[in-house]
């Protein structure tokens, strides 16, 4: 086989920077993808339901950015949403961030913003030397805040307590003033009509892309003619793990289909003192979607082999920079996204990231 361009993972990453070529320098390019689906993490289907679902996590689009927004918009309609999330705290929903209206409701309050801040600062905690993620949280909200929000919720999300992890896990909170509770302020939010696969499928539509699912890139590319590969898939296995295994931290996806109309308030919700799961999604609320019933989905943060967050941890920032290090001296191969950088992205940022990489490529 032989393609001008080699592109392994099919996520956004990976097909934004297909697309590119495709369209814009009309070149042949191959995306090998290991699982049996394109999309990645953004991978949607309608399950026996007929409730359209996202199979790795809910995904709502936001973005600032109106070149990528309007990029997006090229391949498919958009459902305009704005997402809110709800906390469960002493038996009540609370709205996430933490604004001016939850320390309402959580305290059954009426505080102006001005006297939210003195309210605030009474309970911070002075700490002289910040270390920790827990220490951030006590200097800014206080005790009662760090252990309704953020402590048991760090350690089911990361399998460790907050004094455990870096400051930078947990830089700051972002308190609002004022009683917007939207959890994203994003000029830009939605999601793709009829799911982001869809929206992939148009994207790949294109004569000079060939896609090869359920295949491990290593298996075929020494039968492959190529001059630049793209790679978007994890950084410690292209280099067979030299340096030793890079940690992720993986979920357990419980989907639940009820046979109701609504199952919770909004479409997300937090869960950071009751139960094992840290979040439940009702994809309804996301897609605008109608049905009867409603499909609903738990997750559960665990250790294991599919890799979804980056660990934020000294130790594992410091082993991926050794392996960035070693990916700056591949001739004629670019690392990018999620996996290939050991770095978290939004959708919009991955995909501004693939466009400007695919700028670069050209000079």
């Amino acid at each position: 086989m032989k393609f001008k361009y080699v592109v392994v993972g099919a996520g956004l990453a990976g097909i934004t920077v297909a697309e590119r070529i495709a369209t814009q320098l009309h070149e042949r390019v191959l995306i090998i993808e290991k699982r049996d689906h394109i999309g990645g993490n953004v991978y949607d289907e309608y399950d026996a339901a007929g409730i359209l679902v996202q199979m790795y996590g809910p995904h709502t689009f936001h973005t600032n950015d109106k070149e990528v927004f309007d990029y997006v918009c090229q391949y498919c309609d958009w459902h305009e949403y704005q997402h809110r999330v709800l906390s469960y705290v002493n038996g009540n929903f609370v709205p996430m961030p933490i604004s001016l209206e939850t320390i309402n409701q959580l305290y059954n309050m009426n505080l102006s913003e001005d006297e939210m801040d003195a309210f605030i600062d009474s309970r911070k905690v002075k700490i002289d030397e910040i270390k920790t993620s827990e220490d951030v949280v006590l200097s800014q909200g206080g005790k009662d805040i760090y252990e309704k929000f953020f402590k048991y919720f760090t350690i089911k999300q990361w399998g460790v307590d907050p004094s455990q992890l870096d400051k930078s896990v947990i830089s700051r909170i972002p308190f609002r003033k004022n009683r917007d509770t939207r959890y994203f302020t994003d000029q830009y939010q939605g999601n793709p009509k009829g799911g982001f696969t869809k929206m992939c499928q148009r994207m790949l539509n294109q004569p000079e892309i060939k896609v090869l699912l359920n295949t491990d890139y290593k298996e075929v590319i020494d039968d492959v003619e190529y001059e630049k590969l793209v790679y978007t898939g994890p950084i410690d296995y292209y280099f067979d793990y030299k340096l030793g295994q890079l940690k992720w931290r993986s979920i357990k996806f419980i989907f639940e289909t009820h046979d109701c109309e609504s199952y919770q308030p909004v479409a997300s919700t937090r869960w950071p003192m009751d139960y094992e799961y840290t979040r439940i999604t009702e994809f309804k609320k996301l897609t605008g979607q109608k049905n009867d019933k409603t499909t609903i989905l738990k997750e559960i943060p665990c250790d294991g082999e599919e890799p979804f967050y980056t660990f934020p941890t000294a130790e594992w920032k410091a082993l991926a920079q050794k392996y960035r290090d070693l990916a700056a001296e591949e001739k004629n191969v670019i690392f990018l996204g999620r996996l290939a950088e050991y770095k978290y992205y939004d959708m919009d940022d991955v995909i501004r990231r693939a466009l400007d990489v695919f700028n670069e490529m050209q000079n």
